[in-house]
């Protein structure tokens, strides 16, 4: 079975949207850790908005690393009532339930699918229960406005799985689902 991975860049105070703040916090780590993890997966899942930034940006760029490759060849697979004719390569439009749709892709057999932006997207996936790890990346920066990777209503209890300093003081933290491991001696 795949797991659902959601991979985000947030700051100090919770936003996600449009993360040029992140240019100035880049290091050598940072980029190995989001090659590895996107060469671990075989599939992305994205919402329609996040989509249509990616796919206006990926398919012209190319790297000595292979990063703008595996973007490019690697299925897509977009949530969207809206969305008719996605134009960027191997990309498939999913419209029906949520939950059916996301649990068929991943009893597929395959490796990771990965979740990046799509604030939208993540917040249904937190409430179904269907993502099976996050992956903040911690921005030194408190942005102060735009939107929040969660809602105010939104609500989980997630278990502290790893975490990670990165030389440009970013902190990777992983988080599963689940309740924190009981205290010892309780």
């Amino acid at each position: 079975m795949r797991r659902l991975i959601v991979s985000e860049f947030v700051s100090l105070d919770g936003v996600m949207e449009n993360p040029a703040w992140t240019l100035r916090f880049h290091s050598a780590g940072q980029a190995q850790f989001k090659l590895d993890e996107l060469l671990a997966a075989d599939a992305l899942l994205m919402g329609r908005r996040t989509y249509e930034g990616f796919a206006a940006a990926w398919p012209t760029r190319t790297d000595e690393q292979g990063l703008a490759s595996r973007m490019n060849s690697l299925p897509k697979y977009v949530v969207s009532a809206t969305l008719r004719e996605p134009a960027w390569h191997n990309t498939q439009v999913l419209s029906g339930g949520l939950a059916e749709e996301i649990t068929q892709l991943k009893a597929q057999p395959g490796q990771d699918i990965l979740v990046y932006g799509s604030a939208r997207l993540v917040r249904a996936l937190l409430q179904l229960g269907l993502a099976d790890e996050y992956r903040l990346m911690v921005f030194p920066i408190v942005v102060g406005s735009g939107q929040r990777l969660f809602a105010d209503d939104s609500a989980a209890t997630l278990r502290l799985t790893g975490s990670r300093t990165f030389s440009s003081g970013v902190v990777l933290l992983t988080y599963q689902p689940g309740p924190p491991p009981a205290a010892p001696g309780a």
